[in-house]
Formats: C-alpha cells, sequence, structure tokens
C-alpha cells in the first residue's frame, strides 16, 4: 500500500448516483468500473504464491480499491419491507429519513455495511506475517479497521467503538469475520438502518472474479430486530486508484450541508453532532 498526498478533498462526502438494485439489495455483477460504458470479461481472481484468493492487489505495483457496487448506495442494504425490525427501531428509521444527521457525514467512522458505502471506497491489506488484515477507508473518517487472523477469541470486555472488535478465517477462498463490541454511535447503512450495543456481526469476502467481491453479512441484534437476517452485495474493483490524503475534520466548507441548510430539516441541534 502507498499513500499519497496527491489529492486533497475538504468537501462534505457527497452520496454517488444512484445504481439499479438487483436481487437481495444488489447482487448484479456490475456492468462497468466508476467512467461507466461496457466492461471487458474479467481475469480470474489473483492469488498468492500459496494458492490463496487475494482481497488487494495481486503485487505490490498494482493499485486498486473496492467501490460500492450495484444496490449498495441510494437504498437501504436490504428492503425494509423485507426486514424484521422492532417497533421502535423501524420509527428510527422512518425519522432518519427526514432528519439526515448522520454520524458518518460529519466525520465519524462507521462500522458494518456502511463501511463499504463511500464514494472513495476501501483498501484491504492483508499482513500474513502479522496475521491481521486492515481495511482502511478513504474518506471522511480516514479511519481503519482491524481484523486479528491469528486464531484467538473475542475478549470478555470491550472497549467499544464503531467498527467492533473483529476476528476473521479463511473458508476456502471466502474471508468469514466475526464482530462483537459496537457501540450504537453509527448507521448500519448509509439509510439509518439502526442498531444497539448488542450487534453481532457475521461477514463473508468472497473475490469472485479480479473486479468483484461478494459481500454478505448476517445481522444479529435482539435489541432491535426480532431474528437475525442476511443480505449481500457486490463490490467493484477500481484499479489503478489508490488511498489520498483526505481531510474531512479540519477545513471542511460544507458545513451548510452537515447541519441542513441545504434542505428543510430540523435545525433542533445548535452544533454539528
Amino acid at each position: 500500500m502507498k499513500i499519497t498526498a496527491a489529492a486533497l478533498v475538504v468537501t462534505f462526502v457527497l452520496p454517488v448516483a444512484v445504481v439499479a438494485q438487483g436481487a437481495l439489495g444488489g447482487v448484479t455483477p456490475p456492468s462497468g468500473g466508476r467512467a461507466g460504458g461496457p466492461a471487458a470479461p474479467s481475469r480470474p481472481a489473483p492469488r498468492s504464491p500459496q494458492g490463496r484468493v487475494l482481497l488487494g492487489p495481486s503485487t505490490t505495483a498494482e493499485k486498486g480499491v473496492w467501490l460500492p457496487g450495484p444496490g449498495i448506495t441510494g437504498v437501504p442494504i436490504k428492503p425494509v419491507d423485507q426486514l424484521p425490525m422492532q417497533p421502535w427501531a423501524r420509527a428510527v428509521f422512518a425519522d432518519r429519513q427526514v432528519q439526515e444527521f448522520e454520524p458518518h457525514t460529519r466525520c465519524k467512522p462507521s462500522g458494518v455495511a456502511r463501511q463499504f458505502q463511500t464514494p472513495y471506497g476501501v483498501e484491504f491489506l492483508e499482513l500474513p506475517e502479522l496475521a491481521r488484515i486492515y481495511i482502511f477507508d478513504i474518506g471522511g473518517p480516514h479511519s481503519y479497521r482491524t481484523i486479528y487472523m491469528d486464531g484467538r477469541s473475542h475478549p470478555a470486555d470491550f472497549v467499544r467503538s464503531a467498527y467492533g472488535h473483529s476476528v476473521g478465517w479463511w473458508e476456502g477462498d471466502t474471508l468469514v469475520v466475526s464482530t462483537r463490541g459496537f457501540h450504537e454511535a453509527f448507521w448500519l447503512d448509509r439509510k439509518g438502518l439502526p442498531h444497539t450495543d448488542k450487534l453481532q456481526t457475521l461477514e463473508r469476502f468472497t473475490r469472485v472474479d479480479a473486479r468483484t467481491m461478494r459481500y454478505q453479512v448476517t445481522v444479529d441484534d435482539p435489541g432491535a430486530y426480532t431474528e437475525p437476517w442476511t443480505t449481500e452485495v457486490n463490490l467493484v474493483w477500481e484499479a489503478n486508484t489508490e488511498l489520498f490524503e483526505y481531510i474531512c475534520q479540519q477545513a471542511n466548507y460544507a458545513h451548510e450541508l452537515m447541519v441542513g441548510g441545504m434542505r428543510s430539516v430540523s435545525r433542533f441541534s445548535p452544533i454539528v453532532p
């Protein structure tokens, strides 16, 4: 991974264009990259010398990030009428469609599916020698998530965070990640699905070819939902792109958007939440 200061972004993270939704909230294969147009047939997923599928570039000279694919940006990660939300959670979700005070757009990190819904994408960094995988966010929170691959268990006591405590293992070509220890101060997805600190997730990352990653997540939160539920979407590889410097907290010139000045929303908070 090579981090440069090639670009400096100081504006509010705006939603990318809404794309067509596929089955299960978006498993339609991507038809092209960020620039649009038909895509050439994809190569097989790259592999390490040991035969393991790689989630990042195939060589140190290659660059690339994972962008949100079809059905992951402009709609809930799963259709709301298919979600077993408790009444209070459904009311919170409805309120968030009007009061769009999302923590992520205020420069705060967000876990679960929301982590993969920024227009700049994410980068996976695998470090076998450390038995860890890092997922770097590009954009607002400019933060990263750690997945421990050394066989450890979740701790008995958590320091709760937006990313929680993640342990992972391989099942064939699929990276499986169990996460606990979330706090409540983020949205599960871009549209505002709620959760509680009882949330646990099981994620599956499967790179099906060179430019497609299937992301499946099972949400188990008895505080907000009456039963566990599962959905999946695709992430799309964008080659020749790398992490860049992004300043959100400082010098952010989009304060009008952040407190609702560009649309009719409640001004109940005198500060950016």
